[in-house]
C-alpha cells in the first residue's frame, strides 16, 4: 500500500468551487472558515492558497534564496529512489517573469511525482536561467553487468512520473555561484570522471511517464547520464521518453538512451551512441525540424523520421494572465503539423476562466465531482491519491479534466477509476495516473461509446495518461488498463505498466499483480503517439478499430512467466503477440515499433512465436518493426517479428542484443 511521509499525505477537506451549484443538489459543502487545518507545505515561501499545500506557485518577486530553499525541500523528499511508490505529489508552478541569472542560476532537481511548469500563455513568458535536472538513481543491485567495481551502480530506467513544461530554460554555464545540488547527486557515488560534470548542463535522464513538453531550451538536453566513473556505456541505462512541442537550440544528446519519441519540435541536432552519432534502438521523430536522417539497419542505431504528424492537439494547461487572473488554455486541434506551435508568440486555441472549473482534492466525494461535471463544470484534480468505490464519471461533452502533480486514482472496490462517456471534445491529462486496486476491475479507464456520433474535428484527447498495475498497490488486478471506444481520439504520451518491481520484494509477481492487456482500442481512426506498454500477461495491445495509427511503440514482454504452459495464445502457439491487430481490421499504420525479450524473473525456458500479429493486406502497413533479445535466465526469446515473418531474437540468434529488423510489412 502507499506510504505517507511524516504525515504530509493527510488530506484536507474539500473547499468546493461550485458550492452554490452543488448545494442546490442537496449536498453539504465545507465552508473555508470551518475547514480543518491541512498539512504543512514544503514550500512555505510560495503561494499555496489556490490549489492547496502540494501546489507551490512561485512569483518573480520572491527572493531566489526562498525559491531555491522551497524547490530543494521538495527534491529532498521526491528525488530518492525510496519515493518511487510514495503517496506524496507536488506541482511547482512559476508565474510569468524571469528566475535566476547566468551568474547566479536557479538550479534544482525534479523527483518522483513532481510537475514543473510555467504559468505563461506561451513558453516565452517564463524564463529560468539555470538547470532543471533529473539524474540517475543509485541502485543497490550488486556488481554492474560486465564490471567488478562496486556494489552499486547508477540507472535511469526507474526515473518515472515527473514532467517539465511551458517555460524557457536558458542553460546556465558552470561558474563560481553554481549551487550545490540538494539532495547531493548520487550521495554514495563511485568516483566521477569529471568532477563538475553535473554543472552547466541540462540533464533529463529519465524513462517513461516523464514528458518534456512545450519548452524552449537554449542549450542542449542530455537524456542519459554519463558522469559516473563507470561511464554510460555499461551502467547508466535509460530507456524510453517523450518530447513534444519543444524548441531546443542545441542537441538532443541521447547517448545510450535506448528509445525516445520526439514530436512537432525544432532542434539543433540529435546525437546518440550509434555509429556516426545516430540513435540507438528506436528513435522516432514526427514533425521535427532538424531531425537526423532516417536509418534502420539493425546495427543498434535506428531513426524513424516522419515529415509531419497527421493530427495533434496539445493538452490544456493553467496560466496566469496580465491581470493576475487564473485561466486554462485549451490548444486547438491541428493537422499535418511540424515544429512547435508557439514560435509566433501565441498559439491557436481558447481560454477558460478558473471559475469554470470544479477543483477537487482527495477528500472530495466522487458524487460531487460527477455532479459538478454533469452540470457543466470542468475539473481540476489537486495532487494526491483519489480512492473511490465507484468510478469518477465524466459525462459532459467538451469537458476539460486536468491533473496537477500526478494525481493518482486507485479503486477501493472492483470498479473502474474513471469513465469518460462523451465521444467528443473531452481533454483528459496533465500527468494523471490510473492504478489498479486489490479487487479485480474490468478496466481502469473507459472512454467513448458506440452510439453517439463522433466529430473528427473535436476529438477526445488523452494526454500524458499513465496506467499502473502493482508496485505501489499490492495485490493489484484489472482485466485491462484502458478501453478506448472513442472514435477519432488521440492518445498522446501514455505508459501502461504491469509493474516488474515494487516497494517490497513481494509487491509483484505472476499471481500478485495480474492484468491481461494494457490497451484495447475498439474505435475507428484512433491515433496513438508514443505508446509504451510493458509486462502484461496476454496481448499487451489489442487494436480492433479501422484507420488506426501508432507512432512509436515500446514493449517489454513479461519478465515473470512461470512456465510455457501458462503463456500460450492457442494450444499450438507459444506466447502472445505484444501487439495484436484483429483480423477484421483492413486499415492501420504503425511506425517505429519494437518488442523486447527480458525473461529475467523466471528460470523457465520461454518462447514467443511472434512479437506482432496482424491481417496481411495492403491497408495494414507497418514501417520499421523490430525485436530485440536483451536477457533471459534460460533458453528462449522471440521466434519471429510479425506473423512468422522476420528473424528470430533468442539467446542463440541474438546474444549481442542487436535489433532484429523488418523495414516494412503489409
Amino acid at each position: 500500500m502507499f506510504r505517507t511521509k511524516r504525515g504530509r499525505g493527510l488530506r484536507r477537506p474539500s473547499i468546493l468551487v461550485a458550492s452554490a451549484l452543488i448545494a442546490g443538489l442537496g449536498f453539504a459543502t465545507v465552508p473555508a472558515t470551518t475547514a480543518l487545518a491541512g498539512p504543512t507545505s514544503l514550500c512555505p515561501d510560495a503561494v499555496t492558497v489556490t490549489f492547496g499545500p502540494y501546489v507551490c506557485v512561485f512569483t518573480p518577486s520572491m527572493t531566489q534564496t526562498a525559491i531555491q530553499n522551497d524547490v530543494n525541500a521538495v527534491a529532498v523528499e521526491q528525488v530518492p529512489t525510496g519515493s518511487q511508490f510514495d503517496s506524496t505529489r507536488y506541482a511547482l508552478l512559476f508565474e510569468p517573469g524571469t528566475y535566476g541569472t547566468s551568474a547566479n542560476p536557479l538550479v534544482f532537481q525534479v523527483g518522483y511525482y513532481t510537475e514543473v511548469a510555467g504559468l505563461g500563455e506561451v513558453p516565452q513568458d517564463v524564463t529560468i536561467n539555470g538547470a532543471i535536472d533529473a539524474f540517475a538513481n543509485t541502485l543497490e543491485y550488486g556488481t554492474p553487468p560486465g564490471g567488478t567495481c562496486c556494489s552499486y551502480w547508477t540507472n535511469s530506467t526507474d526515473n518515472f512520473w515527473r514532467s517539465l513544461s511551458n517555460l524557457t530554460l536558458n542553460v546556465a554555464p558552470n561558474g563560481p555561484n553554481y549551487p550545490a545540488f540538494v539532495p547531493p547527486v548520487l550521495a554514495t557515488e563511485p568516483p566521477i570522471s569529471n568532477g563538475n560534470c553535473w554543472n552547466g548542463a541540462e540533464f533529463w535522464s529519465v524513462s517513461q511517464a516523464a514528458p518534456l513538453r512545450s519548452v524552449i531550451v537554449n542549450g542542449s538536453v542530455i537524456y542519459q547520464q554519463y558522469c559516473t566513473g563507470q561511464g554510460y556505456s555499461g551502467t547508466d541505462f535509460a530507456s524510453g521518453g517523450f518530447n513534444a512541442n519543444d524548441e531546443v537550440s542545441g542537441a538532443l544528446d541521447f547517448y545510450g538512451q535506448q528509445q525516445y519519441y520526439t514530436r512537432d519540435s525544432e532542434i539543433g541536432s540529435a546525437a546518440g551512441a550509434g555509429p556516426g552519432g545516430q540513435g540507438l534502438w528506436n528513435e522516432v521523430y514526427s514533425g521535427v525540424l532538424g531531425a537526423p536522417a532516417p536509418v534502420f539497419t539493425g546495427q543498434s542505431y535506428q531513426n524513424t523520421v516522419i515529415a509531419a504528424t497527421p493530427t495533434t492537439e496539445e493538452p490544456p494547461y493553467l496560466y496566469v494572465d496580465g491581470h493576475g487572473n487564473w485561466n486554462v488554455f485549451v490548444p486547438a486541434v491541428q493537422t499535418n503539423t511540424s515544429g512547435p506551435n508557439f514560435l509566433s508568440g501565441s498559439e491557436a486555441g481558447s481560454s477558460l476562466p478558473l471559475r469554470d472549473f470544479f477543483i477537487a482534492n482527495p477528500s472530495t466525494p466522487a458524487v460531487l465531482i460527477d455532479a459538478a461535471n454533469a452540470l457543466g463544470k470542468d475539473i481540476i484534480f489537486e495532487p494526491g491519491i483519489y480512492s473511490y468505490n465507484t468510478p469518477v464519471v465524466i459525462s459532459h461533452p467538451d469537458s476539460i479534466v486536468l491533473s496537477l502533480g500526478f494525481a493518482t486514482f486507485v479503486p477501493s472496490s472492483s470498479n473502474a477509476d474513471m469513465i469518460v462517456l462523451p465521444n467528443n471534445g473531452v481533454k483528459l491529462g496533465g500527468g494523471i495516473i490510473f492504478d489498479a486496486g486489490a479487487q479485480n476491475s474490468p478496466f481502469l479507464l473507459e472512454a467513448g461509446n458506440q452510439v453517439t456520433p463522433a466529430n473528427p474535428a473535436d476529438p477526445d484527447l488523452f494526454s500524458d495518461v499513465f496506467f499502473r498495475v502493482g508496485g505501489a498497490e499490492s495485490p493489484a488486478a484489472t482485466n485491462f488498463g484502458f478501453l478506448d471506444e472513442a472514435s477519432n481520439s488521440i492518445i498522446d504520451d501514455s505508459w501502461f505498466w504491469r509493474a516488474d518491481h515494487g516497494e517490497t520484494a513481494t509487491s509483484t509477481g505472476w499471481t500478485v499483480n495480474t492484468s491481461g492487456t494494457g490497451l484495447v482500442v475498439d474505435a475507428n481512426n484512433v491515433e496513438a503517439l508514443s505508446l509504451a506498454v510493458e509486462h502484461f500477461q496476454q496481448n499487451e495491445v489489442v487494436w480492433d478499430g479501422q484507420g488506426g495509427r501508432v507512432e512509436f511503440f515500446q514493449n517489454e514482454l513479461p519478465y515473470d512467466v512461470p512456465n510455457q504452459a501458462a503463456w500460450m495464445e492457442t494450444p499450438t502457439q507459444e506466447g502472445y503477440p505484444a501487439f495484436l491487430v484483429t483480423p477484421n481490421v483492413t486499415t492501420f499504420q504503425g511506425f517505429g515499433m519494437g518488442s523486447y525479450v527480458v525473461f529475467i524473473s523466471t528460470n523457465a525456458s520461454i518462447y514467443d512465436a511472434e512479437a506482432f500479429e496482424a491481417p496481411q493486406n495492403a491497408g495494414v502497413q507497418f514501417t520499421n518493426l523490430f525485436t530485440d533479445y536483451i536477457s533471459s535466465n534460460a533458453p528462449g526469446g522471440l521466434n519471429s517479428i510479425i506473423d512468422g515473418v522476420g528473424g528470430a531474437a533468442t539467446n542463440v540468434t541474438d546474444p549481442s542484443a542487436a535489433p532484429v529488423d523488418l523495414a516494412s510489412f503489409s
